[in-house]
């Protein structure tokens, strides 16, 4: 099995070769968009494979896995998708310095510890975006720190320390009674 970063390269030149990533981590970037935008993912997802294979040439392994970079493309185009919702429904638009802007007010209902959601869903909304989605991507969706620093754009030592603080100021700010409904990836 060719790694990940090898099958990129390869398919800058040989198209053929990008078909193995779409099958190993589409399960994966569909889990990370149905839990942001459920009614969209399907279409969402579609986008993140046509960008990606329009944009293959561009990645770049000094800067991190091929995984990272997927999910930075489908971090790209959700916030593309909240961006036109928000112009579509003349709602308020996302502050010019943030990239993505999560729907938390539906993070509540997708919680499998649904007795802690609004405790949790309060937790991760208190916490400063870069720390909320960093932790999200290494807990969801099992990005290693140096994968989810990739997504954000930042380096990958900023990234562990910044996980470091978001685990640690949700701990702080959760209850007894959730901290024990919760496994570590969040408390």
């Amino acid at each position: 099995m060719d790694p990940d970063e090898d099958l990129l390269a390869r398919a800058a030149r040989e198209p053929a070769a990008f078909e193995p990533l779409v099958d190993r981590h589409s399960a994966a970037l569909h889990g990370y968009l149905v839990r942001r935008a459920p009614t969209a993912a399907d279409d969402l997802l579609s986008e993140v494979w046509l960008q990606a294979y329009a944009n293959r040439h561009t990645y770049d392994s000094s800067r991190g896995p091929a995984r990272g970079w997927l999910f930075g493309v489908a971090r790209n185009v959700l916030a593309r998708h909240w961006q036109a919702a928000a112009r579509a429904a003349d709602g308020p638009q996302p502050p010019s310095d943030t990239q993505v802007g999560d729907p938390w007010q539906a993070v509540d209902r997708r919680l499998d510890a649904a007795a802690v959601g609004p405790e949790l869903r309060n937790g991760l909304a208190g916490l400063p975006e870069v720390e909320r989605e960093l932790l999200l991507l290494v807990a969801w969706e099992q990005l290693t720190p140096t994968e989810a620093a990739a997504v954000v754009g930042i380096p990958a030592g900023t990234a562990r320390s910044r996980l470091h603080r978001a685990r640690a100021r949700l701990r702080d700010g959760l209850s007894d009674t959730a901290l024990t409904h919760l496994t570590g990836d969040f408390a």
